[in-house]
């Protein structure tokens, strides 16, 4: 008689099943030869229909994706994807100049259909694409809130995961704030002050907004590239050329979503100049 192989088992308590998927591979950058531990967690929104089809899609050797966790709207818990391996989730993008993010990060998806987009779903889940020549609107709708039994159910998944492998505040991030412009979920719905409050993650305290000078694209000089110069040690991956580019208010807009989600518009006033600040004495 041949030994069985050991039933699989979650990493946390919290999991409702698991739910394998195929798309992962090992972590990579760990020193002498030891398995890399990760040290940032990432939130996502799923951006499509309905969780079972999302769910599907992270599970589907096509499609190249996967996350660590998935979290319906009613707080189930699958795990798709062993912590100690590297899930297909962050993409191209950077934090704190860390360019491999999937190695370095666990990844989470959280049901919800996302911004909206100004235009419906198709059969297969995903938004229909855009009519020839259309270019995405960069500040759309922020969509449906998130359910209640949900965000308790991330709350007690991040608290468990941040724990467990000692992972810093100033590292649970937002799938925006690693790729600006390139991606903007979980959206400035996701209540991350809720979060912070638990104990997870940065959240600025500010007496009042600030006035100031406002900075917007086009602007160049000193005063712009001292501004860079904040937001990329912050974290975020921005060139310090002084030039208030394309790329700049991505990273403005990124930063609002998580930190300032009462006004998106990639303008960084005097109250977004003041919660960056305030964060950079933090992190």
């Amino acid at each position: 008689m041949t030994d069985m192989p050991p039933e699989p088992k979650p990493d946390i308590p919290h999991v409702t099943r698991l739910f394998p998927s195929p798309n992962h591979g090992a972590r990579m950058g760990g020193r002498g030869g030891e398995p890399r531990a990760p040290d940032s967690i990432i939130l996502h929104y799923t951006g499509m229909a309905d969780a079972s089809s999302a769910l599907l899609w992270l599970c589907n050797p096509v499609a190249e994706v996967s996350a660590h966790y998935f979290v319906f709207e009613d707080g189930r818990i699958f795990q798709l994807v062993p912590e100690s391996r590297r899930a297909w989730h962050a993409g191209r993008g950077s934090w704190r100049g860390e360019t491999d993010m999937n190695s370095a990060s666990i990844g989470i998806e959280i049901a919800h259909p996302g911004h909206d987009p100004g235009r419906g779903f198709g059969a297969n889940g995903h938004p229909l694409p855009l009519p020839e020549g259309v270019k995405p609107n960069p500040y759309p709708p922020p969509g449906p809130p998130f359910p209640e039994r949900q965000i308790e159910a991330v709350i007690r998944l991040v608290g468990d995961i941040k724990s467990r492998w000692t992972i810093p505040d100033s590292r649970i991030l937002a799938h925006s704030d690693i790729a600006p412009g390139r991606k903007i979920d979980p959206g400035e719905n996701f209540p991350w002050e809720k979060l912070a409050a638990a104990g997870l993650g940065l959240w600025p305290t500010i007496s009042s907004p600030a006035g100031g000078p406002t900075y917007r694209r086009g602007d160049e000089g000193m005063p712009v590239a001292a501004l860079q110069s904040l937001f990329a040690n912050f974290g975020y991956g921005l060139e310090i050329s002084g030039v208030f580019d394309e790329r700049m208010e991505a990273v403005v807009a990124a930063f609002q979503r998580h930190w300032r989600p009462g006004r998106v518009d990639g303008v960084a006033d005097g109250e977004t100049l003041q919660r960056l600040r305030a964060l950079a004495g933090m992190a």
